[in-house]
């Protein structure tokens, strides 16, 4: 396959599946890892994708892209994380949840749980979870956005604020060095509080994250006990994470 063939074959995968390891983008087009990096530095060039730790996106997706189309992204290694994460949880513990692709998956996850006590501002957690197995789910109120279907600002932050649990979750757009990192400033907000309500404070995130630089930061690693995730951070991350005391679950 020419070059300029498999650019547009590369650009067609990244319209479809957002973030793509280059490993993935290596299999998908039968072709060895070495010729997916030649062909990825002209479109880095031009400015069609953005070149991250061992992935690609276009550059329009660098940011939050909608809810839906993010479910997509990465969605078997989303899956994995939060099975992982589930066999974790027991049957009766108080979990909250904040909005995010990986934290919906791991609703998903919990449907064979029993008597779990669940506090979220996502509807679709809420819905996920609420009247089955004997669950008790609070739903944060707010603005309600129209692209995830959750509850945002100073109302969801000091309903939340309420509750003590056991596991404290969130998802997270961009994970460096410095810590944890997101795309908005509300949803950010939301994720900090969160991360002080429980014994457990536990970010889940794909290895597509590492090396991203977000918007607004959400914390150091000091602020959670656990990051789980599907593949090992760059060395500078696990570092960073081992000198603050929390722990790597990788699958």
């Amino acid at each position: 396959m020419p070059p300029s063939k498999r650019h547009g074959d590369i650009l067609r995968l990244l319209q479809h599946d957002g973030t793509v390891a280059l490993s993935e983008l290596a299999r998908k087009l039968n072709v060895s890892l070495e010729t997916i990096r030649r062909d990825i530095k002209p479109l880095a060039r031009s400015g069609s994708v953005v070149k991250m730790h061992g992935a690609v996106s276009l550059t329009t997706t660098i940011g939050e892209a909608p809810f839906e189309k993010r479910m997509r992204e990465n969605s078997d290694a989303k899956r994995m994380i939060a099975a992982m994460v589930a066999a974790t949880i027991r049957d009766g513990d108080s979990i909250m949840m904040d909005t995010g692709t990986t934290t919906s998956f791991l609703a998903r996850a919990l449907l064979e749980h029993r008597r779990l006590t669940v506090v979220t501002n996502s509807s679709d957690i809420a819905r996920t979870l609420a009247t089955v197995n004997g669950n008790k789910v609070y739903m944060a109120g707010g603005e309600l956005r129209s692209d995830n279907g959750a509850a945002f600002g100073t109302t969801a932050i000091d309903f939340v604020n309420r509750f003590s649990v056991i596991h404290a979750i969130v998802s997270t757009g961009a994970v460096n060095s410095a810590g944890i990192m997101d795309y908005d400033l509300d949803e950010a907000e939301f994720a900090r509080m969160v991360l002080t309500r429980g014994k457990r404070s536990l970010v889940v995130t794909d290895h597509s994250k590492f090396g991203r630089e977000g918007l607004v930061r959400v914390g150091g690693f000091d602020a959670i006990t656990e990051l789980a995730t599907d593949k090992p951070p760059p060395a500078e991350i696990a570092q960073a994470i081992e000198a603050a005391g929390a722990s790597l679950l990788v699958l």
